[in-house]
């Protein structure tokens, strides 16, 4: 008669449940790191407009920001005065050609301030520029 001895089996780790878990983890980073869009951290208090509307544009524009102590952030660039805002955004046009324009400006910058900004971008050669606002009833 013939005994079978039975042999002790080493421990193994099944890796390919390991990686199926790293996959889809990883699936799940990229995901939901696609849906995060930069946004400056400058305090703005948009104007109210009642006529404005949405504008249709499939690019995200340069965003020309002026904060109310009258600074000037070009693309979460600060400029130190209006003279560089021409070359600052030829700079910004370089890198991405054919990118719209956009300003956002706070509702406390003063008047003779925005028209030296307009002057600025006029010189630099742009001819519409849109600006963002808020609708009436958001508060």
């Amino acid at each position: 008669m013939r005994f079978y001895i039975k042999r002790k089996r080493t421990p193994q780790i099944i890796i390919v449940s390991l990686i199926d878990i790293f996959a889809m983890l990883l699936i799940f980073f990229i995901v939901t790191t696609t849906f995060k869009t930069a946004q400056s951290e400058l305090s703005i208090k948009l104007p109210e407009s009642k006529t404005a509307t949405q504008a249709d544009n499939p690019k995200d524009p340069i965003v020309l920001a002026i904060t109310s102590d009258e600074k000037i952030v070009l693309d979460d660039r600060p400029l130190n005065s209006v003279d560089d805002l021409a070359a600052g955004l030829q700079e910004a046009q370089k890198k991405t050609p054919n990118r719209p324009l956009a300003m956002k400006a706070d509702q406390k910058v003063s008047f003779g301030f925005l028209v030296q900004v307009l002057d600025s971008l006029k010189k630099a050669g742009v001819k519409n520029l849109p600006t963002f606002t808020k609708p009436p009833d958001q508060k």
